[in-house]
């Protein structure tokens, strides 16, 4: 009963949207994957989204890595 009431007063329907052309991808620190012998276990991953008709090809980015302790390139992982 209430979901007829709100649908002949024009409200949107109950399911979700799609986002369109944007997509969440995860950056993936290059150093800490190559390098074996370092101190500290684990590998420093981010999450943004990208727009995949303006960005085709992966995503590479500088950023901040607790593990290196430093700068380093991130590079998009599928």
């Amino acid at each position: 009963m209430f979901v007829n009431s709100l649908r002949t007063c024009g409200a949107t329907s109950f399911m979700a949207k799609n986002k369109g052309v944007r997509i969440v991808i995860t950056l993936e620190c290059t150093e800490c994957r190559s390098n074996p012998a370092k101190r500290s276990p684990g590998v420093s991953r981010y999450t943004t989204e990208k727009n995949r008709r303006n960005t085709t090809e992966r995503l590479e980015i500088k950023k901040f890595c607790p593990h290196c302790n430093k700068s380093t390139l991130h590079k998009e992982i599928k």
